[in-house]
Order: C-alpha cells, then structure tokens, then sequence
C-alpha cells in the first residue's frame, strides 16, 4: 500500500464552547492495562530526536507491511534491529501512549468500503498523543492508484471523540478535494483503542518501523485485549521491501494481509455482520469471534461511558 501523509500541526483547531463538549462525550471505556513496554524493546537503542527523524524518513510515499509478531520470536531480532536502527526518543522516553477514537456511519460503511475491497474508501478517526498532550482529527482516503492520502487538523485535547461542525467541514473539504464528489455520511463515534507505540527509523534514512504492544480497543457491545506477549510490527519503507522486512523474514515471518486496526477490532467484536475477509489477521491476533452480525441494535445512538483518563509513562 503506498501512502502519502499531509500534516497541518498547529494550525486550524476546532473549537467549541464547553456545555456543547460535556453533551458530544460519547467515549468508551477500557480494562485496566495489563501489559509493560519490555525493556529489551526500547533501551538498546540509540536515540534520535523528532526533527532528525523526520529529516531521515519522512515517509511520504511509501508501502507499509504489517506483521503480527510474538515477542520471544521479535526479541531475537533485536540484536539485528540495534545494528540498523535508532529509536525515537522524547524527553527521555522511548515508548508513547496512543489514544484513538473511529468515527463511521450507521451502516459502517468505513468498514464494509475496505471489506468489499473498494478503490474509493475514506476512514475518519481522532488520534491522542496522550504524553504529548496532542490530539489530531485524522482523515485516511484510498487513491485510485492505491496510494493512501492522509490530511490532518490538530484539534484540542479535550475535544478527544468528538466532532464539531469546523471538523465535520474539515472532513469533507479532504474527501471532496480528493474525489470531486459530496461526503454525506453522518459521523459518529463507533469505536476506541489505545496501544504503546515504539517508534524506529533506519540510520540510512528512508525506513521507519512502528512496533504496538498492549492494544486493546473497546466499542458500544464491550472491550478486547489483545494478548500481551502479541506485538503488531508495521514497516514503512518505498519498496515493501525494507531492511526490517528482509529480517523478519529471515526467521519465516510474514506480512498479514487486511490488517486494518479498526476493521479488526469491528469484526473482534462482533460489531458488524460480515468479517471473512479479516480472517488471517482477526487468527493471528487471536481474536476470532464466536459469532457474526451481532450488530448493534441501534446503531444511531450515542453511547456515553467512561472517559479514558488513564495516562501512560508515554508520547508522539
């Protein structure tokens, strides 16, 4: 898959006054974290700062390959990894609390674009830097040519799984200026997930690789973990065939096709009515559901539970 990432930090932040925020909360609520960054996975390496990582590996054409890896098999690697990589560090820290919420339609029509394997397809999603105290209305949009777009609006903190009108125009200026047609879904909040990110970039330049532990998502019908000793790989290089890649390979590990994060955790939980094409992910994962179609029963309605005010010793 190639991608394109377009930012706007700083700029263009949606505001609202805070009556209308303390009725627009429909957020979830998670289990308590049960699992810790190893140390093994982060302190070898040596450091490099934001500026130099994005000057090294900006990344913005690349093809990315997701791997579900367990940890025993990615600690023999590490010493590889050491050689090829640094890591992103942030005052001191090596591993970054992310907090994200997917908005979608009733019909879930995000999810069954990606499902039907669509050229056309948009995802919508607020994202948390929860150690950095930075929130981003983030906008994913399929291109004809398969390459993936992203466009970016930074929002305040406290608007986190919610979405006002600037947002909402925000939303559909991004799918317009791309597709030259309306955005008519009505958005509204259909799932959470939070996860540890790490965060490599190669020291010649042009690959980063973003290893998440302790993912665990939650939506209206309830909440999963993913087993702590899984841990979700992504490499981003311009070739599907990066430095990372050639190690993982050589211990038989391979890409796993479809793994969407929010498309996975919708069939986990059993949120929508078709999940096969998810199926090796949802396997390797170990999150197969036990039933399909267990939709929700009214789908429009908001769901109000539990902020996420837990904080993590994390950031970017």
């Amino acid at each position: 898959m190639f991608t394109r990432e377009r930012g706007f930090p700083m700029g263009g932040s949606i505001g609202q006054d805070a009556a209308a925020q303390a009725d627009m909360q429909p957020l979830f609520s998670f289990p308590a974290p049960r699992t810790i960054v190893p140390r093994w996975l982060v302190e070898p390496y040596r450091p490099i700062g934001l500026e130099q990582l994005d000057a090294k590996a900006d990344m913005l054409d690349r093809r990315d390959n997701k791997y579900v890896v367990r940890a025993d098999m990615l600690h023999q690697v590490i010493g590889e990894l050491i050689q090829q990589f640094d890591i992103l560090e942030i005052d001191g820290k090596r591993n970054f609390t992310y907090d994200t919420c997917y908005f979608d339609d009733a019909e879930r029509s995000a999810y069954f674009d990606h499902h039907k394997g669509r050229r056309i397809r948009c995802k919508v999603r607020m994202r948390k830097y929860v150690d950095a105290d930075l929130c981003f209305v983030e906008v994913k949009l399929k291109h004809m040519r398969g390459m993936t777009i992203k466009e970016r609006l930074q929002c305040p903190v406290e608007m986190y799984g919610t979405m006002d009108d600037e947002a909402r125009q925000f939303v559909a200026s991004s799918y317009r200026d791309l597709y030259r047609r309306e955005f008519t879904r009505e958005l509204q909040p259909t799932l959470a997930m939070r996860y540890q990110r790490v965060t490599l970039v190669a020291k010649q330049g042009g690959e980063r690789v973003t290893i998440d532990t302790g993912i665990v998502f939650a939506g209206t019908s309830g909440s999963q973990t993913i087993d702590g000793d899984l841990i979700l790989v992504e490499v981003k290089s311009g070739n599907a065939n990066g430095i990372a890649d050639k190690i993982l390979r050589r211990l038989h590990q391979h890409p796993t096709n479809t793994c969407s994060k929010y498309c996975v955790a919708m069939a986990a939980l059993n949120e929508v009515s078709k999940s096969n094409k998810f199926l090796g992910a949802l396997r390797r994962l170990g999150v197969v559901p036990t039933s399909s179609g267990a939709w929700l029963a009214k789908p429009s309605q908001p769901v109000k539970t539990a902020s996420l005010e837990h904080r993590h010793p994390a950031t970017c």
